[in-house]
Parts: structure tokens; sequence; C-alpha cells
């Protein structure tokens, strides 16, 4: 079953749409604990986006596809409305997700459905590469 976030989350609230509070969710992964699948990965890295954690987005991303930076200040910024996981799975070292986040720039409404694959190295998970879909 999908599970959504909700797009006004209070501020102790975790952004990934859990319903738990961001110290007891995400920000353990933020602080340094390694997320135990690829679907916790990918709920605290939408996090990262929402919260503009650019370096664990990119400590989090894997080595042979990561960018040099990711701009998550630029403007116009991103405000991030919420997520909708579709699909998770892992099998051994390989895990995905299928998830639809919802953003908005300048005013317009963005919808982004993906399916990422992550890679498990050395017992730590890592944000591979995804496929958008129109």
């Amino acid at each position: 079953m999908a599970r959504k976030s909700s797009p006004n989350f209070q501020p102790d609230t975790c952004p990934c749409g859990s319903g738990l509070a961001l110290s007891a969710c995400c920000g353990r992964y933020h602080a340094g604990q390694p997320a135990p699948d690829p679907e916790r990965l990918m709920r605290s890295r939408y996090t990262a986006y929402v919260l503009g954690l650019e370096d664990y987005l990119l400590a989090t991303w894997h080595a042979s596809t990561r960018p040099a930076c990711l701009g998550l200040t630029d403007e116009p910024r991103a405000h991030w409305l919420g997520l909708t996981v579709k699909q998770a799975g892992q099998d051994g070292e390989q895990g995905s997700v299928a998830f639809v986040a919802r953003y908005k720039v300048g005013g317009r409404a963005y919808r982004m459905e993906e399916h990422s694959r992550f890679v498990r190295e050395a017992g730590c998970w890592f944000y591979l590469d995804g496929e958008i879909s129109d």
C-alpha cells in the first residue's frame, strides 16, 4: 500500500510521511546512523531535500554516479509538498524504490515519479541512479 507524506508537516514531524518525529525517523540517519534498507534511505534523502541537507544527499549518493554538487540553494528553490512510496524492495546488496514526489517551483506545481536503484556496500545503502517517468 502506498504511503503519503503530509504537505503540511509540523516542524517536529518527519517530512517523509512516517508520522514519527524527525529525530526518531530520518533525523537519525542524517546524524550518521546507516539507513537499514533502500526505502528508509530514500525517505531520508527526500527529507534531506526538504531540509536542504546537500552534504547528506551527496554522502548517500554512490561515488560512481555522484554529482559534484546539487545546487539546492540556487534560485528558484523547490518547495517540497509530499512523498508517496509506491513500491520498495531489496534483493541482497541491491534495492529499488518507486515513488512520487510533489513540489513547487516559482508557484508552479510539479510531480516527479522515479524508480530509484540502490546498492549496499560495507553495510551502507547508497542511491545509485533513477529512471524518471514522464
